[in-house]
């Protein structure tokens, strides 16, 4: 069967900067909704028309990936606000009671500094700014059943962030980051 909208394909990749540095591989195929909110645009486009077996090579400009740094998604906020334990590198969906009324509500943040006194919050996505280069194995393409469908996702999103209560640290991998 041939990659078309509205299928399950199956996936195995190594992703990397621009600089060779690998940072993510995806050893065991996982499926991935094609027309729903799992892979990227242009990595969903240039599958296509693939069969079982194929192979593929991208280059993703930052745009094409998740966007440019934007130095306005950096908040400093108190560090009273956060647990004890806070280390860099953690994740928090939203901002606990006390940070600043204005920043999203519904961003994940990422701990960047840690200061006595505050806190510095990122809530660009880990890979903002970096074009990446990713090498894709196609293992199997199957039809989309309609619950699929409906729900827009299998729930193992391209790099999709992990989730969690709002102002709660998020669990996720030892890099600060969810990559599959």
């Amino acid at each position: 069967m041939k990659i078309t909208p509205q299928c399950v394909v199956s996936l195995t990749w190594t992703l990397k900067d621009t600089l060779g540095e690998i940072l993510d591989e995806l050893d065991e195929p996982v499926e991935f909704l094609l027309g729903g909110d799992d892979l990227l645009a242009k990595i969903e486009a240039q599958l296509q028309g693939l069969e079982a077996g194929a192979e593929l090579e991208l280059q993703l400009e930052p745009e094409d990936a998740f966007g440019d740094f934007d130095d306005r998604k950096l908040f400093l906020e108190p560090r009273a606000a956060f647990p004890a334990e806070l280390e860099e590198g953690m994740v928090f969906e939203g901002l606990p009671p006390g940070c600043n009324p204005d920043a999203p509500r519904d961003q994940v943040y990422f701990v960047s500094e840690i200061y006595p006194e505050h806190v510095v919050l990122d809530a660009n996505h880990p890979l903002a700014g970096i074009a990446l280069r990713l090498q894709l194995t196609v293992h199997a393409v199957r039809e989309a059943y309609v619950e699929e469908i409906g729900q827009g996702t299998l729930g193992t999103g391209f790099f999709r962030l992990g989730g969690g209560h709002s102002g709660e640290a998020v669990p996720v991998n030892g890099d600060g980051q969810t990559l599959h």
